[in-house]
């Protein structure tokens, strides 16, 4: 299905991890080291600024607004009086920037990272999903995922999917009570996954690279696909169902519903996620899209 994107927001150099919470977007742009709050009418307002490097958003249960700080690996709180601290420090479970989150009704962050020098063009490697809990306690909840990446949570609640950047996939986990993740199994095998190996041989090999991503009401997946400038909409098994591309010369990076009635897709859009260029430009946008289908779960 043809769909028109509108343009709700520019001037950006790379927007990331968007939210829809308390009617209104939110949104990190990691080269500005800023996280904002977007109105409907495309309104910017900054709320916090993020020296480190922000990135993945998510509520706890008392309104807290958790940040992930990319480059020293940290977790900041900021609490609903605006004040600003470190929750956690997951430098120890590490291997590259740390990523993209998502906080679950108890208030418990699951926290990716790329895990090897993706912007010195390092050699790909496995990475850990690390849980950071309620008193800011750390561990790592899962091992051996290829660039963990967007997560959604189902509604519910005993369901988390990640998806793996480098893997062409979505992988489920049950969350158990205390928050640890069992039940290892593929979601969604949208291509190949590319054998581990040189930066050039590994990119050069992706068909498809679920970064930032969102669920729907029918349970399935709208994916930025970070290589493909585009987003697709995937079903359990793989089967990528719709897409919306960008505009010519733009890539993709994260995405999520939201909107007054649910059904609009937010895109976060830049002309690539290199850091050097995206510093120096204000070229990100951020389009949104009438997709029919409503959001659901988390986050």
């Amino acid at each position: 299905m043809e769909r028109a994107l509108a343009t709700l927001h520019e001037g950006g150099h790379f927007f990331e991890g968007p939210r829809w919470h308390d009617g209104t977007w939110w949104v990190s742009d990691f080269y500005a080291h800023t996280v904002s709050r977007i109105g409907t009418d495309g309104t910017a307002e900054v709320i916090m600024e993020v020296p480190g490097q922000p990135s993945g958003l998510g509520w706890m249960p008392d309104g807290s607004l958790l940040v992930v700080s990319m480059k020293d690996h940290r977790v900041l709180r900021r609490t609903p009086d605006g004040t600003v601290h470190e929750h956690a420090d997951i430098s120890a479970h590490c291997t590259g920037h740390a990523n993209d989150m998502i906080v679950d009704q108890h208030g418990r962050a699951y926290v990716g990272n790329f895990g090897f020098d993706l912007m010195g063009g390092a050699d790909p490697a496995l990475a850990d999903l690390v849980r950071v809990d309620p008193d800011g306690s750390v561990v790592v909840a899962a091992s051996d995922l290829f660039f963990p990446n967007g997560c959604v949570i189902l509604p519910d609640e005993t369901t988390l999917i990640v998806g793996e950047s480098m893997g062409c996939r979505y992988t489920a986990f049950t969350i158990a009570e205390d928050g640890s993740l069992t039940d290892r199994r593929v979601w969604a095998q949208m291509a190949e996954a590319p054998a581990l190996g040189t930066f050039e041989e590994v990119l050069g090999s992706l068909q498809v690279s679920p970064d930032g991503c969102t669920l729907d009401a029918e349970g399935q997946i709208w994916a930025a696909d970070a290589l493909g400038g585009r987003v697709v909409r995937v079903a359990e098994g793989g089967a990528i169902t719709d897409q919306v591309a960008v505009p010519e010369g733009l890539g993709a990076f994260a995405c999520a519903l939201g909107g007054d009635n649910g059904t609009t897709l937010l895109v976060c859009s830049a002309p690539d996620f290199f850091e050097q260029a995206r510093e120096a430009a204000t070229e990100a946008v951020l389009f949104t899209v009438d997709v029919g289908v409503a959001g659901a779960g988390r986050p």
